[in-house]
């Protein structure tokens, strides 16, 4: 090995270390710098495969009412670590047959249009949009591709021996090998923060279980239903977190609601004009 590939080398592993040490969850061969990059890059390809990811052309103003009313006050939440450091923004999906949500590494969440027309509340979406922050903040993505591809696949990528794996990387990431296919652990520590962040907002804390809750009342869990057969694949045991959730509103001393609450700060007519009625019928 060459001596800059060397201290090249060496300056990485420091990274890593650090990286790993940092209470992220897990070891990550991965720098913050790195999930930013790779979570453009995949944000690049998605761009260029409209037919599979299609970009929410309707009224604007959903988007910019969703980011500066509910994002971005979740992102004012001091246990968000990383809101300086990655480039957090959302993106919406034209896409009224699919129910789900998704965080990129590095900050980027995307919200397909069926998933807003399905929920009824600010607070369900803040619940959402909680625990894919988290995703990002956790780094689970880039540590399961860690985990998946091995250190020594890693290393020789990120020094340039493999460059052809780059791409096999990037396009495994991008079909949703490694940031949908979350663990169960993975998922409830994504929940648990989801709440967290949400304690420093207006929002209802435990409103992260509201879509699990309005999904098992419409009979949709175990539904072969094309709209739920990507978030069922992808997020495990829907019914066992909406008890997980309410034990640890219940250990925080915070009172239980669901979905169908009308309490003030689930903020449903609010959803409903500003981001429900707006979308295309």
């Amino acid at each position: 090995m060459k001596k800059n590939s060397i201290n090249l080398f060496l300056s990485f592993f420091s990274v890593v270390i650090i990286s790993s040490c940092s209470g992220s969850g897990g070891f990550n061969m991965f720098s913050d710098s790195e999930d930013v990059k790779l979570g453009h890059d995949v944000s690049a390809e998605m761009l260029n495969n409209q037919k599979e990811y299609p970009v929410f052309r309707g009224d604007p103003s959903i988007k910019s009412y969703i980011d500066q009313r509910i994002f971005q006050q979740i992102l004012t939440s001091p246990k968000i670590a990383k809101r300086s450091v990655y480039d957090y923004k959302i993106e919406l999906i034209a896409d009224d047959n699919t129910l789900n949500a998704f965080a990129l590494p590095g900050g980027n969440v995307y919200i397909y249009s069926g998933l807003l027309k399905f929920l009824d509340s600010e607070a369900a979406l803040a619940g959402v949009l909680g625990h894919e922050i988290a995703h990002a903040e956790r780094r689970h993505a880039t540590q399961r591709m860690t985990k998946y591809y091995g250190v020594e696949f890693l290393v020789g990528m990120i020094l340039g021996s493999q460059p052809s794996k780059v791409a096999e990387v990037a396009s495994n990431l991008f079909v949703g090998l490694a940031f949908l296919a979350n663990s169960r652990a993975d998922e409830d520590e994504a929940d648990k923060y989801s709440i967290d962040y949400l304690k420093d907002t207006r929002f209802y804390p435990g409103s992260v279980k509201f879509f699990f809750e309005e999904m098992r009342d419409d009979g949709l869990i175990g539904s072969k239903s094309n709209k739920v057969a990507t978030f069922l694949s992808t997020h495990p045991d829907p019914v066992n977190r909406i008890a997980k959730t309410n034990e640890r509103l219940q250990s925080s001393g915070i009172a239980i609601k669901d979905w169908k609450s009308n309490d003030a700060n689930l903020f449903k007519n609010e959803y409903a004009a500003n981001i429900k009625n707006k979308l295309p019928k």
